[in-house]
C-alpha cells in the first residue's frame, strides 16, 4: 500500500467526521441572533479577532417594508422560516413551527421561499434551508436556527422573546 494514499484517505475520513460532528452539534440550536448587518458594513477587525460580530450591539428593528414582503403581520410575534422547494428538513420545520404556533396562540409562523426572495434573504445572510429566525413584536430578530430545532427548545426561545401563552 501506498503511505501517501492511506494519509490522504485518513485524512478524508477524520475531516468528513469532524464535519459531521459539528454539524450534528449546531444543527437546529435557537441561538441569538446579532445585528443585521449588510455586507461591507462589519467591523472586519473584530471579526477577524473573534470570528464574529460583537454581541453588544443593540439588535435593530428590520425594515417594515420587508418584513412586509416577507409577509409579517406588524405587532405580532413570528416564527420567520425560509425553505426551499426540494429541502426534506424544511418539511419537519414547518411541521414542528406548526404545531408550536397551535400552542401560543399570540405566534404566527410564515414560511417563505428562499428562492423567491433572494434579495431579501441577501440582507438577512441567510445562508442555507431551513432557516428559522423569530421575531419579536418590535420586528427584531430575537433567536436563529439553521436545521430542525426541537419543539421545546422552539418553545422557550419564543417565552425568551416575550411569549407569554395566554390568549390574544
Amino acid at each position: 500500500m501506498d503511505p501517501v494514499g492511506i494519509a490522504a484517505v485518513a485524512s478524508v475520513l477524520v475531516a468528513g467526521v469532524a464535519v459531521g460532528l459539528w454539524r450534528r452539534r449546531t444543527d437546529g440550536r435557537l441561538r441569538p441572533a446579532g445585528p443585521v448587518v449588510p455586507a461591507g458594513m462589519v467591523d472586519d477587525a473584530a471579526l477577524e479577532q473573534t470570528g464574529r460580530v460583537s454581541e453588544d450591539v443593540e439588535i435593530e428593528r428590520l425594515d417594515p417594508a420587508l418584513l412586509e414582503r416577507l409577509g409579517v403581520e406588524p405587532g405580532r410575534v413570528t416564527m420567520l422560516q425560509f425553505s426551499t422547494a426540494f429541502c426534506a428538513p424544511c418539511r419537519a420545520v414547518r411541521r414542528v413551527s406548526a404545531e408550536v404556533a397551535a400552542l401560543l396562540p399570540e405566534v404566527r409562523h410564515v414560511e417563505v421561499d428562499a428562492e423567491s426572495h433572494l434579495d431579501e434573504v441577501r440582507v438577512l445572510n441567510i445562508w442555507r434551508t431551513p432557516t428559522l429566525l423569530i421575531l419579536d413584536a418590535d420586528g427584531r430578530v430575537t433567536r436563529r436556527a439553521t436545521g430542525i430545532p426541537a419543539k421545546p427548545h422552539l418553545i422557550a426561545a419564543l417565552a425568551a422573546s416575550g411569549v407569554t401563552g395566554s390568549p390574544r
